[in-house]
């Protein structure tokens, strides 16, 4: 059995309503793509977690998709608030968890490792501690200062992005690394998108570079562009304007289903979600190759 399939019937198998979903992509790699085709499938009652929510949260929790949000920063990246999550919450619609970032790195981690929690160094968020009861103070059984134990984050699928994978998911990403490794293998399933599809041997050229391995993927599609209006270093920019543009739709609920309908609802796959944006933005977007040094691994 071949684990290429299309985005949507991924999406169609491997998620289900009152799953956890985990998009993973810190800064770059955000796929946007998979949180528009769930939204379009009309998932319900997810449980969305992600260490910064970023524009794909607010439009899933727009289109009804979620009933909780967990996260360890929320807000519309170098513009504002996440209006549509931060509405939500202060109306009693939206369950919340809060982390610190270092928190919500910690629950993957100990996800990834089979362990029920993992021990961190205190922080300054003490207030976090009081409201979450998946943070616990904890003493220190060699005798030292107290620390914070911090539950495990197991979610039903992670949803990764990266600019390169073979057909059974072995995947290279570069750029900045977020947390896209650890949420693999904390999670029951993932689905992995890839901008480029590869042969085996680009991916065993460059073993180091594999930060995903094949092992833990359960599906791979083929889904150039899905980051938008993110970046994909290497690929392509981060749609700067569009973010801008975001902070004034998301002031009208009327404007955000608008743009549900014509840009979500409306579009068949995120080919057409790339072709409607049309000649000028696709320009804008584009950039210049920037290679690094070769590195020679030998032969022996």
């Amino acid at each position: 059995m071949t684990k290429l399939m299309s985005l949507a019937d991924a999406v169609k198998e491997f998620v289900h309503d009152g799953d956890t979903v985990y998009a993973a992509g810190f800064t770059h790699l955000i796929p946007f793509a998979a949180g528009h085709e769930i939204i379009r499938q009309k998932k319900r009652e997810l449980v969305l977690a992600r260490a910064t929510p970023d524009l794909i949260y607010d439009q899933l929790v727009a289109a009804g998709c979620a009933r909780k949000v967990i996260f360890s920063y929320m807000g519309n990246p170098g513009v504002g608030s996440l209006r549509i999550v931060r509405s939500e919450i202060e109306a009693g619609r939206l369950e919340w968890e809060e982390y610190s970032h270092f928190g919500m790195i910690t629950r993957l981690q100990a996800g990834a490792s089979g362990l029920p929690f993992l021990p961190m160094n205190q922080t300054g968020a003490t207030s976090l501690e009081k409201v979450n009861s998946n943070i616990k103070r904890i003493p220190d059984p060699f005798g030292g200062k107290d620390v914070i134990a911090i539950r495990a984050l197991n979610p039903d699928v992670a949803i990764v992005h990266t600019q390169r994978a073979d057909k059974e998911g072995n995947a290279h990403l570069w750029g900045i690394i977020g947390e896209q490794k650890e949420a693999a293998f904390a999670a029951k399933r993932v689905i992995l998108s890839t901008e480029e599809l590869v042969d085996e041997s680009v991916i065993r050229s460059d073993p180091n570079r594999t930060m995903i391995p094949g092992i833990v993927v359960t599906a791979v599609c083929h889904v150039p562009f899905a980051c938008h209006p993110s970046y994909a270093q290497g690929c392509y920019d981060r749609d700067n304007d569009f973010y801008l543009q975001w902070d004034k739709i998301s002031e009208s609920r009327p404007e955000v289903e608008a743009w549900l309908k014509e840009w979500v609802y409306d579009v068949a796959d995120r080919d057409a979600y790339w072709e409607k944006l049309g000649a000028d933005t696709q320009k804008r977007l584009k950039i210049e190759p920037q290679y690094s040094e070769k590195v020679n691994y030998g032969k022996y």
